[in-house]
């Protein structure tokens, strides 16, 4: 997710490089040079020291986190627990004492290269083990064992059999997961070999700083979760593609245990664009275009990330389980066409809406939707920003007499922190909108300034798992100030901290630490959130006060399923205004919101799909009974196949709907009403992959008849404005027409 900041890197780097004196690595760089000589040892001891001075705990590297260090690095190469032996462990363990001192006063890293020379050795043995299985070995499905998938805390195999029998039952699980495919056997035993093989020589090819760059990742990510050590080789992979026009799918990716996940989708971009990714995927292999799938589990993340940039017009394809897929779902293929960035689907846009309200009259609303809080976008001598554009809809609405709001945030994971606290003046008179806490304790206090109010009627704001960081800060700060209903899921994703990328070279440079390569750069996290009430956005984000059944709503997407997340705290609260506007209707609103959901079929089918997905991921095993897992597909498809009937059957009218974008704002009157598309099959939540349980597509990618979260949002809306009104309800229960 987006970390909002105004702070220069560049100036933030200068600041630390004059006071590195502190650090005191002046007198050790000759020192350092005649002992190591190496890139290597420079760039750990000052990556070492910056985490320690300018990381927002202030955290020395003592024994404990030196040790945590370790068991975070043995995680990171070895994340099904099912390689390194209890006597490698035991054997590392003696690097436990010294770890702190040698990484930070010498840079020493033979800990690094010692336990990956030990991986190398534990990966060819699984290579060669798991081969002749495949050779020799038939593979019978008929009895009743199972696969443990959820290994994240369990204990590394005692000894090399025992080890053995781990690497069996994985290979065995993928050989069924193939068999489900209708693969031929040939066909499996092919892949499976390759993909052994293709691990084992990618692991084998890394270079000295690859393996660096993943050290000094965990021990980055000891400290907190965004902060991250950007190695020589993803800084020059970035410079490429710049050079050579090399382009992307749109999204960002982290590596958690070994898995290669999807972190964030930019707006605009293929990914988002396309409706088939979205936060929290993981994804399993890569291929080119019609090539071999490449296995990307284990692999470092540049490694990865450089499989899936490619030339602009070129196709990838993507192996993925989407977020909420059971690990015993089949695997999903899709393909994806590098591409730029869609600037237009960067910018906020609006709909407006005529909903009847079941007496013969219709109320109409306005909804915005706005992917991120963007600041300076736009081309050649044009300037664009979130709060300019979202002014320039709410000015639109207001003409065209919308008597409420939905301000859609459910895919905005964050940006400028300047948009956000200027975007909520539009609807407060001023105040604070936002506490910043350094490493210090010293707190600034962001406020609206500016006394007017551009749009001051009903509003509703909509949210998600994927909302993060910037939005969280104006939903806070809207719900303090009682200004807007929050709906949507149970909460954002609570990530309430603030990163800077201090570029390693300038630094180096400044204190006469050789480097015969590009050092890299840090990520790392120097300031924490908090909202007017003084409550942290981190962790516990901000909860909705009507929280609707959702696709996205999972505990998996969140700030508090990663490793060593900075703490929820607060501070002491800054004078505010509560406005008490949604207080005394809260209670009916959410009444009338639970009486439709209760009633509405589609709400059901997302309920039930739901349900499935739940006990699927609370299960943290699968069968290797073939006639078992071949039954639960079935059962699956037969849930599709009902959906897809039941939405052919049930297709909602929908309300005169008028598409507002910044190219027709401007415009007088309203342009032509949208024509009905119907997206069969994602209503309730559900897609046409053949992955058991894989849920809808991306908010941006869904027919508008088919978002029954919006639409019931809009409902909410319309609940408001008459209690407001003291008027009667015109989408109570019984009302079916689809808003959006």
């Amino acid at each position: 997710m987006k970390s909002p900041t105004r702070i220069s890197p560049f100036l933030l780097v200068l600041g630390l490089a004059a006071g590195l004196s502190t650090i005191d690595l002046r007198g050790q760089a000759a020192s350092a040079r005649v002992a190591t000589g190496t890139t290597e040892a420079n760039i750990t001891r000052l990556t070492t020291n910056l985490l320690e001075q300018s990381q927002f705990a202030h955290h020395p590297l003592d024994s404990e986190l030196a040790g945590n260090f370790l068991d975070r690095y043995l995680d990171d190469l070895d994340g099904t627990r099912s390689l390194f032996l209890q006597s490698d462990v035991k054997d590392f363990a003696g690097y436990r004492a010294t770890l702190a001192q040698a990484t930070r006063d010498v840079g020493d890293t033979s800990a690094a290269h010692a336990v990956f020379a030990r991986y190398l050795q534990r990966l060819q043995q699984r290579a060669a083990y798991t081969t002749s299985l495949l050779r020799t070995e038939k593979f019978d499905f008929t009895g009743h064992d199972v696969y443990s998938v959820d290994r994240e805390h369990a204990q590394r195999p005692r000894d090399l059999a025992a080890a053995q029998e781990l690497w069996r039952q994985q290979i065995r699980a993928d050989y069924l997961q193939e068999k489900l495919a209708d693969k031929r056997p040939e066909q499996i035993v092919g892949r499976l070999m390759r993909r052994q093989a293709q691990q084992l020589a990618m692991m084998k090819s890394l270079r000295s700083d690859e393996v660096l760059e993943t050290y000094l990742n965990a021990l980055a990510h000891v400290y907190d979760p965004h902060s991250d050590y950007l190695g020589h080789q993803e800084m020059e992979t970035l410079s490429i593609a710049m050079k050579l026009s090399l382009f992307g799918i749109g999204a960002s990716l982290e590596s958690e245990d070994g898995t290669c996940k999807i972190r964030e989708l930019l707006p605009g971009g293929p990914a988002a664009r396309s409706g088939l990714l979205k936060p929290a995927d993981r994804i399993l292999a890569v291929a080119q275009s019609s090539g071999e799938p490449v296995d990307v589990t284990d692999m470092p993340l540049s490694r990865a990330v450089e499989l899936i940039r490619g030339p602009k017009g070129s196709t990838v394809r993507l192996t993925i389980l989407p977020v909420g897929a059971a690990d015993g779902s089949l695997p999903k293929t899709i393909s994806l066409v590098r591409d730029e960035v869609n600037l237009e689907d960067q910018q906020a846009k609006a709909r407006i809406l005529d909903l009847p309200t079941g007496q013969g009259t219709t109320v109409r609303l306005g909804v915005i939707d706005l992917p991120s809080f963007y600041a300076d976008l736009g081309g050649p001598g044009e300037r664009r920003s979130a709060t300019a554009d979202v002014a320039r809809l709410l000015k639109k609405l207001k003409a065209e007499h919308v008597s409420g709001v939905v301000l859609d945030l459910r895919r905005n994971g964050g940006g400028s922190l300047d948009e956000a606290v200027s975007l909520t003046g539009l609807f407060i008179r001023e105040g604070p909108v936002v506490q910043t806490r350094g490493p210090r304790g010293d707190i600034d206090v962001d406020a609206d300034t500016d006394p007017s109010v551009l749009y001051d009627g009903p509003l509703v704001l909509l949210i998600s798992r994927f909302s993060a960081s910037a939005s969280e800060i104006l939903v806070g700060a809207l719900q303090d100030y009682g200004r807007g209903v929050v709906v949507g899921d149970s909460s954002t994703f609570g990530k309430g901290t603030v990163q800077n990328i201090l570029p390693l070279a300038f630094v180096m440079d400044k204190m006469g630490l050789e480097h015969a390569y590009d050092p890299g750069a840090l990520k790392v996290t120097i300031r924490k959130f908090y909202r007017p009430n003084g409550a942290s956005t981190q962790l516990r984000g901000v909860a909705s006060d009507i929280v609707l059944p959702s696709p996205s709503d999972f505990s998996e997407v969140s700030e508090s399923t990663l490793k060593d997340p900075l703490p929820w705290d607060t501070v002491t609260p800054a004078p505010h205004v509560r406005l008490n506007r949604i207080q005394p209707y809260l209670s009916a609103l959410r009444e009338k919101s639970i009486q439709r959901v209760k009633t509405e079929k589609d709400f059901a089918l997302l309920a039930d799909d739901l349900a499935q997905v739940r006990k699927s991921l609370a299960t943290k095993s699968v069968s290797l009974n073939e006639a078992e897992r071949r039954q639960e597909l079935a059962q699956s498809k037969a849930r599709q196949d009902e959906r897809v009937r039941e939405s052919r059957i049930r297709f909602p009218s929908r309300p005169a709907t008028y598409e507002i974008t910044l190219k027709n704002v401007s415009s007088p009157g309203l342009p032509p009403p949208l024509a009905a598309t119907k997206s069969v099959g994602a209503a309730h939540g559900a897609n046409s992959s053949s992955a058991p349980n894989a849920l809808a597509p991306d908010a941006a990618s869904r027919s508008l008849d088919d978002d029954i979260v919006l639409n019931e949002t809009v409902k909410i809306l319309a609940d408001y404005v008459d209690l407001l009104n003291g008027q009667a309800n015109p989408a109570g229960p019984g009302n079916s027409v689809s808003a959006l």
